[in-house]
């Protein structure tokens, strides 16, 4: 992995919470997902002390659906 998203990645796991904004919220999990930072949802959710349920809804109100088969959150709609 390049020195610069490591470093990125750093500093996004040693802030106490998730963004509030859904789509840097979005881009955020996926990255940390994607990278292998957390191995699941529920436990990058743990890490955050997040409930998951919570922030699967609030990102489906925002127009996006967690995959489990891909582990990612993507458009609502995008598989259809």
């Amino acid at each position: 992995m390049p020195i610069y998203i490591r470093i990125f990645v750093e500093r996004f796991i040693t802030m106490d919470h998730l963004p509030q904004d859904p789509a840097i919220l979005v881009s955020s999990i996926n990255m940390l997902l994607r990278d292998e930072e957390f191995d699941s949802l529920e436990s990058l959710c743990c890490y955050f002390d997040r409930d998951t349920d919570e922030i699967k809804g609030y990102l489906l109100e925002n127009g996006f659906v967690y995959s489990e088969e891909q582990k990612q959150m993507r458009p609502v709609g995008f598989d259809a």
